[in-house]
């Protein structure tokens, strides 16, 4: 075996391997650095991820917009394109997404200022949307992943319920130091520990590759109630994907490879809204002995349901799922 670094001795590295050996050569040199009090062997958290295409607007809303939208989105797309030729924009739309916090418009080319300005003038006089509940669009940027702690995870404002992502979502807003922030997901937070009383909340912000904003924001400390809560960085990934089409963890839904798309609560190969149709617990069955018979419209789903991941009772994205429960740890 050679060492891993000019300085480390052979039978240095062989007794690190010996002691713990999962470790590769990078965590072999940087343990050896610590050791002997190298001032080089400073650890540095990678909180920015590198930004994905531009050619995305990121248009926040309530959820509520947000299920009003996308039930046109297809028209939308339509409509936003007609716009975009009357002024001669080279930008054309190529369809339009969303998940629990904010609409995705994916464009042909990177668009310009007055192509943000038709799409948000466009977004905000749709029929039946609250527009005072819609955000300035924003081109799709890298992410910085931050937590903050220091806010108990129970009573923290005297009541006795435990601390919320709404909470939460209330506190940030009246903070001026997260005026400027726009979140990319929803507010997860979770307790330090099982047996603690403390929270940590985990927020991704959409920032530059160089990470400006997230690290104009870190050591930040600021009042909630009698508590002094404190903003630090953290790993970027913290969190793992779960794909809203098959409901497998680890991928988005934009990178799944599936064609068609899976039920959430039995894993059959039908959208949610088709169901009752095509799901074999609800549709009629007349071959079966005895019958099948249909389940009535406005009655309960007989269905016991399957998740797809641990094979639990219960749908893919529900919090009893072990899965859920370990959505922080990558591994």
């Amino acid at each position: 075996m050679q060492a891993s670094k000019q300085g480390i001795s052979t039978s240095e590295v062989i007794k690190i391997k010996e002691n713990f050996p999962a470790l590769d050569a990078k965590k072999i040199d940087q343990i050896h650095d610590i050791v002997n009090s190298n001032p080089k062997a400073k650890l540095h958290i990678q909180m920015t991820t590198k930004g994905l295409s531009r050619k995305q607007i990121i248009i926040p809303m309530g959820s509520d917009n947000i299920v009003k939208f996308m039930k046109n989105n297809s028209l939308h797309v339509t409509n936003i394109n007609w716009s975009l030729r009357n002024l001669k924009s080279e930008v054309l739309v190529d369809f339009i997404h969303s998940d629990l916090t904010e609409v995705m418009v994916v464009t042909n080319k990177v668009v310009v200022q007055l192509d943000l300005c038709i799409i948000k003038k466009y977004v905000k006089n749709v029929d039946n949307i609250d527009s005072l509940n819609v955000e300035v669009p924003q081109l799709l940027q890298s992410k910085s992943y931050l937590k903050i702690i220091g806010i108990p995870y129970f009573s923290y404002d005297n009541s006795q319920e435990h601390l919320s992502s709404s909470n939460v979502k209330q506190i940030i807003k009246q903070n001026q130091i997260f005026d400027n922030v726009i979140l990319t997901s929803k507010l997860r937070v979770i307790k330090v520990s099982l047996k603690s009383d403390m929270s940590i909340i985990w927020i991704d912000i959409w920032d530059v590759q160089s990470g400006s904003k997230a690290k104009s924001l870190i050591n930040w400390c600021f009042n909630v109630g009698k508590h002094i809560a404190t903003i630090r960085g953290t790993n970027m990934n913290s969190g793992v994907p779960q794909c809203k089409n098959c409901w497998k963890w680890e991928h988005t839904t934009m990178s799944c490879r599936i064609q068609g798309s899976k039920y959430v609560k039995c894993n059959g190969p039908h959208k949610s809204k088709n169901y009752r149709q095509f799901g074999w617990c609800c549709k009629a069955n007349e071959k079966t002995n005895p019958p099948h018979p249909k389940t009535k419209k406005g009655e309960p789903c007989p269905h016991v349901f399957k998740c797809s991941n641990c094979h639990g009772n219960h749908q893919a994205d529900s919090n009893l799922c072990l899965f859920w429960k370990h959505r922080f740890n990558c591994e």
